[in-house]
């Protein structure tokens, strides 16, 4: 019983992550694949989302560093993405945001997500291209 009420406790907050869900994403993933006529395994772009909804945020962290009588700060930006637990996306995957306004950032995915119970949170860093 108890269960059951945290499950559907689980399902409501996750419903109402998801309604902040603003814009979309397009996931572009490079896979191996093995050409049949030079007998080569070649890498081919591969699209296992398309337009998920999401939403991106940023967050500044002010970073103070001090050495011996100085002392500097910076401030550095991380980019965030919020999407269904649901979904998966792996590290360097190139992922294209179209953002509620319909400008598109373009993006790759840095690491392993956070997931949870009603969202998963993904570091974002800026795509200059395949590695």
């Amino acid at each position: 019983m108890i269960n059951d009420i945290i499950n559907k406790a689980k399902q409501r907050a996750r419903k109402i992550a998801e309604t902040q869900y603003e814009d979309t994403c397009t996931v572009t993933e490079r896979t191996p694949h093995r050409n049949e006529t030079n007998k080569r395994t070649e890498l081919v772009e591969t699209q296992p989302l398309v337009n998920q909804p999401c939403k991106l945020t940023y967050k500044e962290t002010t970073l103070i560093e001090s050495k011996e009588s100085s002392t500097t700060s910076s401030v550095v930006q991380e980019i965030l993405l919020f999407i269904s637990p649901d979904v998966s996306i792996k590290p360097g995957s190139k992922i294209e945001i179209t953002r509620k306004n319909g400008t598109v950032e373009v993006y790759k995915n840095s690491g392993k997500p956070q997931v949870y119970d009603t969202h998963q949170e993904i570091v974002l860093e800026i795509f200059k291209g395949w590695a």
